[in-house]
Parts: structure tokens; sequence; C-alpha cells
């Protein structure tokens, strides 16, 4: 295993570490969280640390890309791994900041739901033998989001003190961007959806 390979399984297992501080009640167990009150703003730690945590873990998402390409070491466990990793990254997270009354649920939904359309259509073009690269909007969608889950994890400060949804207005500039984006990728590969060659 290379050490693209290992960065991207680190990010792995920095998202397990957050979703166990997401969604474990350490208070039953005897272990209480300090809370803060932040200028009005009720602060639980965990959510902070979480944050931390997921800032470092999507750093390693360019880091592990840019040493493989950098040190000729792609892989075919990388690349697999590297996709595992990204939508473990983001999507049980949305999943669970929306149960905890984060973020609205809708976001998730139309994010999750976006991947699983995407992902089909790339299976269903890879399996004609295109291999469709990423497209821009995409990747303006991964930026919306990772930066709005940023300040999710950070109660929106500072913007919470001027009473502006920041996160959540990029989380939803992210749903939109991931309209469009599945909207591309089918327009660009329909040919191929439609094709009854193998």
């Amino acid at each position: 295993m290379n050490l693209p390979t290992k960065i991207t399984v680190t990010r792995l297992i920095l998202t397990v570490v957050i979703l166990v501080l997401l969604c474990v009640p350490f208070s039953d167990f005897g272990f209480n969280i300090p809370r803060t009150d932040f200028n009005g703003v009720q602060i639980q730690w965990e959510y902070i640390i979480a944050g931390v945590i997921f800032i470092i873990a999507s750093l390693t998402d360019f880091l592990d890309g840019y040493l493989a390409r950098k040190n000729n070491q792609v892989t075919d466990l990388g690349k697999m791994l590297d996709a595992i990793a990204d939508k473990v990254l983001v999507n049980p997270i949305l999943i669970v900041l929306a149960y905890n009354n984060f973020i609205p649920v809708l976001v998730p939904v139309i994010y999750i739901t976006r991947d699983i359309v995407v992902d089909a259509i790339k299976m269903q073009a890879a399996s004609k033998g295109k291999v469709q690269a990423a497209i821009k909007s995409g990747k303006y969608k991964t930026a919306c989001m990772m930066v709005g889950l940023c300040l999710v994890f950070f109660y929106n400060i500072p913007f919470v003190f001027l009473s502006i949804r920041v996160d959540w207005g990029l989380l939803y500039i992210a749903c939109i961007l991931s309209v469009i984006s599945a909207w591309e990728y089918f327009s660009i590969n329909k040919e191929l959806i439609f094709s009854s060659e193998k």
C-alpha cells in the first residue's frame, strides 16, 4: 500500500471518528462533553472537534490525489478507496446532521440521490468503454458542500451574529449544483445510456 492510499485510508478512519463524536450518547456512559455559551450561541464541543477533524479529512482528499499523480502512484485500489472515502466523508455526515436538526433534511435527500444517479451513469458509460471525467459544476458542488459543512460544524460563526445563514445557503447552492451536474452527466452520456450496443 503506497503513501497516497494510506492517506485515503486515514480519511476513512477520520470519518469514523467524526461519526462516533456525532452519534454516540457519551452522557449515557457518564462522560459529559462540555458546552459553552459563546455570545448567545450554545456550542457543543463535540461538533467543534468533529469540525476540526472534518477539515483535516477534507485536506487529505486533495493531498492523496496530488501525491498519487506527482509520484506516479495511481492504482486501481487507490482510485476505488478514494471514491469510497469521498462518499463516506460526506453522505453519512449529512444524514447525521439532518437527524440532529443541524441542517434541513432536504439537503442529504437531494445530494445523496444525485450521487446515486451520477454513479449509475458513470457505471453505464464505463461498461461501454467510456471513462467520464469530473465536470466543473460537480467540482463547484463539492467545494460549496465542504465549506458549508465546515460552517455548520462551527455554528455558522461569525455569520450567526449577523443572522445570515451562510452555512445553509452554501448547502442549498451545493444541492442546486448537484442537480445541474447530474443533468450534465446525463446529457453527455445519454446516447450511451440509450444505446442498445454492448
